[in-house]
């Protein structure tokens, strides 16, 4: 399938995109038995007669894997139903070693639910709706591009949990899909279910899309486009898409329901095989599982794990702290980072100087060291006063930085390490004339052509006296002080 331009080609015609996206729920073992589900093992190493498919192995549900996919589901909004039952999805693939998945069908888990991926012009939130969220075992793992001559099958990954969580078709643009799956992602993240993590294929992403002409209901005949590990590939993927189906209804052509594959080094879209239907999967109750009873108290214990989550903590930064959307954004990329900003807010006095920290300074320094932001040796409190120092002008801005480079090697109080090191700001007045008069002497001419009017050499004068007091003298008073002798 060649990567077909978007341009005119698209006009008159509206995107529906719906997605469908599988998470890899964080338990320590597989959803219906005991092995390991730890990523990078030895092939077929994190393998049993269950997850095998022998015959005579009886699957097992895992209490952790129910616990984490309830919690994900409150954490979308959804209502997770007291009864939901397992059945048995029934296609061939190698890397399905049962020939069946055990998922869920007509009795999902969990249903309607949203998630807020902005405002509206209108000041309203921009809302997706969750359709259903529902427990399925993963599949095995087909390898492809290692061997020259033959494909492999590595099963490590078989009987991994997932819940699969499936959009309304609301979203009309490429933009918006990468949106709701970056937004669900950062909820997955912050409730702790998934470590999300979309290059070990903890979270993937299947794209259903259809075209229809503007202004119209129905839904067109709809493309799936399977396995997008990346934000950029659910850009690129659609974008291509939506340009192809746009260009065969233009031409009079027919849309096929088809499963499609996109090629990231390609940049192209291409068929699959033809789209299953339900009906092709021969759904039915798997007899070696009874349904699935979650009770109101365990609905409840998962509700009281909840933390406050994204969106809310997005309008509460706005209100509280002031901060720009695109502030607010990067600091709410992860949980950790959030947690850590609010502490060295609340011990800085100071939410704006903090956030600069945080986003600047801080992570500059925990992605050149390689570790992880809890890891960090400037505590809370430490950073909280060294910024507190700052914003009094006890220290520059400077200074500041050089003291945060000390803080990571030892553990001093800021003001303590500031007075060792000399970068105390002087804001004595007779201190500060006595240097402004050292630099004034030394260079007589700058001196003369500033006093008699040529205000541009004060810049240059006030460099001359900060090097002179080694970055200690208060560069504001020195422009004062300055500015006065020039009248």
């Amino acid at each position: 399938m060649t990567t077909t331009n978007r341009s005119t080609v698209t006009d008159g015609w509206e995107l529906v995109i719906g997605l469908e996206v599988h998470c890899q729920l964080r338990t320590r073992s597989k959803i219906f038995c005991g092995c390991a589900t730890s990523f990078g093992e030895a092939p077929n190493t994190n393998t049993c007669p269950v997850c095998l498919g022998l015959p005579g192995a009886l699957p097992v549900l895992n209490g952790e894997a129910v616990a984490l996919a309830t919690r994900a589901s409150l954490a979308l909004g959804c209502t997770v139903h007291e009864v939901s039952v397992f059945a048995r999805k029934n296609y061939f693939y190698p890397d399905l070693p049962k020939g069946y998945q055990i998922s869920q069908f007509d009795r999902p888990l969990a249903t309607a639910g949203q998630i807020v991926i902005g405002a509206r012009a209108d000041g309203s939130a921009h809302a997706i709706r969750v359709h259903r969220v529902h427990m399925e075992e993963d599949a095995g793992k087909s390898v492809h591009d290692r061997f020259a001559d033959y494909s492999a099958i590595d099963l490590n990954r078989a009987g991994t949990p997932l819940v699969e969580i499936v959009s309304e078709p609301d979203m009309r643009s490429a933009a918006e899909a990468s949106t709701y799956a970056r937004r669900l992602k950062q909820i997955l993240e912050y409730v702790e279910v998934s470590d999300a993590n979309m290059e070990e294929g903890s979270l993937r992403v299947d794209v259903n899309i259809s075209v229809r002409r503007q202004g119209e209901s129905a839904l067109g005949t709809k493309t799936e486009i399977k396995n997008l590990n990346s934000f950029s590939a659910i850009d690129r993927a659609v974008e291509i898409e939506f340009a192809r189906q746009c260009e065969v209804l233009s031409s009079g052509g027919v849309i096929e329901q088809q499963t499609m594959l996109y090629d990231d080094k390609r940049n192209q879209v291409r068929p699959a095989r033809s789209k299953e239907g339900s009906h092709d999967y021969r759904y039915f109750p798997d007899p070696d599982l009874p349904p699935l009873v979650v009770q109101a108290s365990a609905r409840s214990r998962q509700l009281d794990l909840l933390p406050e989550l994204p969106e809310a903590r997005r309008q509460r930064f706005a209100s509280q702290f002031g901060l720009a959307d695109s502030e607010i954004e990067q600091l709410l990329a992860t949980r950790t980072l959030a947690d850590r900003f609010e502490a060295v807010a609340a011990a800085s006095a100071d939410a704006k100087r903090a956030s600069n920290w945080m986003l600047g300074t801080v992570l500059a320094s925990v992605n050149a060291a390689g570790t992880a932001l809890a890891d960090h040796p400037v505590s809370v409190e430490r950073l909280g006063a060294l910024i507190r120092l700052e914003a009094a002008g006890d220290v520059s801005n400077t200074a500041a930085r050089q003291l945060f480079s000390l803080l990571e090697r030892e553990d001093a109080d800021p003001r303590a390490l500031a007075e060792r090191e000399g970068v105390l700001q002087v804001r004595d007045d007779s201190a500060l004339v006595a240097w402004i008069d050292e630099v004034l002497s030394e260079n007589p001419q700058e001196a003369a052509r500033f006093l008699a009017g040529e205000r541009k050499l004060q810049g240059v004068l006030v460099g001359l006296v900060m090097k002179k007091s080694k970055g200690s003298a208060d560069p504001k008073k020195v422009n004062q002080l300055l500015g006065a002798r020039a009248g």
